[in-house]
């Protein structure tokens, strides 16, 4: 199982240069896909942001059958700030860094931030 970094969807949601590629991967990987809840409110926003949402709903409806999405841990919270300190990263990275974690799924993304963790978790960059 893997965790999908927000920037994967957004990148084919929005026809971003990398679209086809990040298309790829994701079919590559069907059953063994998941999202955080953070990055599926992530997409919503900017999705609704860019005037889009009929993305969105054409996301929740194909997508989300399909994959599963995660929540961090109650506990967890608690190790954000601490997280913060030693990595520098920003606070959806730090999410995204702690389900990877608590899990213990990889990392798909596109964020070269996560090399700063790649010690701690494993992260594949497309």
């Amino acid at each position: 199982m893997y965790l999908f970094d927000t920037n994967i969807f957004l990148e084919i949601l929005l026809s971003q240069d990398k679209s086809a590629n990040c298309k790829r991967v994701l079919t590559d990987n069907i059953g063994n896909i998941s999202i955080s809840d953070f990055s599926l409110h992530s997409i919503g926003v900017i999705l609704f942001r860019h005037k889009k949402e009929h993305l969105f709903t054409a996301f929740v409806k194909d997508v989300l059958p399909i994959i599963e999405i995660l929540s961090l841990s109650k506990e967890s919270y608690n190790q954000l700030s601490i997280l913060k300190n030693k990595y520098q990263l920003d606070f959806d990275d730090l999410y995204q860094f702690q389900i990877s974690q608590e899990k213990g799924l990889s990392l798909i993304t596109m964020d070269k931030d996560f090399e700063r963790v790649k010690g701690e978790i494993n992260v594949i960059f497309i």
